[in-house]
């Protein structure tokens, strides 16, 4: 560390202990950080850029080990120097996060992450002899002793995975084998080479999370940038990215480039990752920013063009994989009078739903990110920190009444708004509880009458008034039993 970052972060201690601040936006790694290898395709759109520079700014919450530059069927040849790129813009901001969060790695640390896969496309990268740089840190970070799964996040072809897998086969015991394996844990934006079909059908007990084939609009992560019409859109536009993030932003916010095919395709495959309460990737079916998706085999219309890569078809999925799933979804209404939130009248269902239900909250959340970069602690929001007043999950009786509650509080001193809600689709219950008045930080309700054990997953939402507002949550899982 150099002896300006060890002033910074010297001086951001001594904050906390005069002004009594905690730097909250680390509370939730009582439980772990995750474990992330990005593989990415950067250059073939601005995308991987953008997604780059957002993911940095969460370089504190999540354990990033390795950031490969790889190929798909629209990046013939690994660049590495557009991540390393980055990297140094975040150089230049690095010491004004470290007022916000001592836990910001050095952008040295950084860089000595940064790998290349091959310049091969797909499978002709997979095989004797085609091991890489990026394969090998692959199964470098495998063989690590740390009981962590290890989440690799796709945004281009998964071909450097598909080498480190093949030469984990070639060489290891298959007990061995099954133990490395069983520590993966794969999210890939769609199919982008050939390779990705290959692993799923060879590797049957690898944890895959995919929308499978080359038809994006078939993808659950297009929720990211999908405008949707009836709700209000702004948090994805070219006005709200130049206010927000673009412009007079310093170093980091210039480096995020303008939008050519659609915003950050490639964010859903960690936003899951981030620890702020809802998320928990390790059971994707129970939804988080990251989107939502169920465990099952899905039918891939191979006849179809629009899924094909390179002009071959995508072959059929030959086990279950997590794959896309549908919400069913009513937005709440926030009226001029009375009860601060009340439930809304228009409803909307499907599988990108899952992400951009969420999109104001984590794009407010880049936002405030991307202010640390140049503002001091005193004049920049953090998200508030959640207690609950009972364990995260608890049993009741069919037919009787319980009650949940929470207490927040907000580092900067802002007013807070709770708002409770069922999420239907996470649990096995799958009617609709009355959860009563939902803005307070308490709620009484009545278990329903069930012939089963039933669960019902109940989320609480707590938004400051900060600007951007920014959101935490809370999951309780309420095991109904008859």
């Amino acid at each position: 560390m150099n002896r300006r970052a060890f002033a910074i972060r010297g001086l951001a201690s001594l904050m906390g202990l005069k002004l009594g601040l905690s730097f909250p936006q680390a509370a939730e790694r009582g439980t772990r950080k995750n474990r992330l290898i990005v593989l990415t395709d950067i250059g073939a759109d601005p995308d991987d850029t953008q997604s780059m520079c957002r993911l940095l700014l969460y370089s504190n919450e999540i354990d990033i080990e390795g950031l490969i530059a790889a190929t798909s069927i629209w990046r013939p040849a690994p660049e590495p120097e557009l991540i390393q790129n980055v990297i140094r813009a975040y150089a230049k901001v690095h010491g004004n996060l470290l007022l916000h969060d001592p836990g910001f790695p050095s952008a040295q640390a950084l860089q000595s992450l940064v790998k290349h896969g091959l310049a091969e496309y797909g499978m002709k990268g997979v095989g004797p002899g085609m091991d890489s740089e990026g394969s090998d840190w692959i199964i470098r970070s495998l063989e690590k002793g740390d009981s962590r799964p290890l989440w690799i996040s796709v945004w281009g072809g998964p071909s450097t995975l598909a080498q480190a897998l093949y030469r984990l086969r070639a060489t290891k015991s298959a007990a061995e084998l099954n133990r490395l394996v069983a520590k993966l844990r794969v999210y890939a934006i769609s199919d982008q080479d050939d390779s990705g079909p290959w692993i799923r059908k060879n590797f049957p007990s690898l944890f895959y999370v995919v929308s499978p084939g080359g038809d994006y609009r078939a993808a659950t992560w297009q929720g990211i940038n999908l405008v949707v019409p009836g709700i209000d859109n702004s948090s994805i536009s070219n006005a709200w990215l130049a206010k927000n993030i673009q412009e007079k932003h310093g170093p980091l916010g210039a480096a995020y480039p303008d939008v050519a095919y659609g915003m950050e395709g490639d964010t859903p495959s960690w936003l899951g990752l981030i620890p702020n309460g809802l998320n928990d990737m390790e059971h994707p079916n129970w939804g988080g920013w990251g989107g939502r998706y169920d465990l099952y085999q899905p039918n891939v219309p191979v006849t179809d063009p629009k899924t094909f890569l390179g002009g071959s078809p995508i072959p059929q999925e030959t086990r279950p994989i997590w794959t896309n799933a549908n919400d069913d979804y009513t937005p709440p209404s926030h009226p001029d009078y009375g009860r601060a939130i009340q439930p809304g009248s228009k409803a909307f269902q499907g599988y990108k739903v899952t992400v951009w239900r969420w999109r104001d909250d984590f794009q407010n959340d880049f936002a405030a990110r991307m202010d640390w970069t140049t503002k001091s602690y005193k004049d920049a929001n953090h998200p508030p920190v959640i207690t609950l007043n009972q364990p995260s999950a608890i049993t009741v009786q069919s037919g009787k009444h319980f009650n949940l509650g929470a207490q927040a509080t907000d580092p900067d001193g802002d007013s807070l708004t709770y708002y409770w809600f069922q999420y239907p689709e996470a649990g096995s219950y799958k009617g609709r509880i009355d959860i009563g008045a939902p803005d307070t930080n308490g709620i009484y309700v009545a278990a329903p009458k069930v012939d089963k054990p039933e669960t019902i997953h109940v989320i609480l939402q707590v938004t400051d008034k900060g600007t951007p507002p920014l959101s935490r949550y809370k999951r309780v899982i309420v095991t109904v039993t008859p």
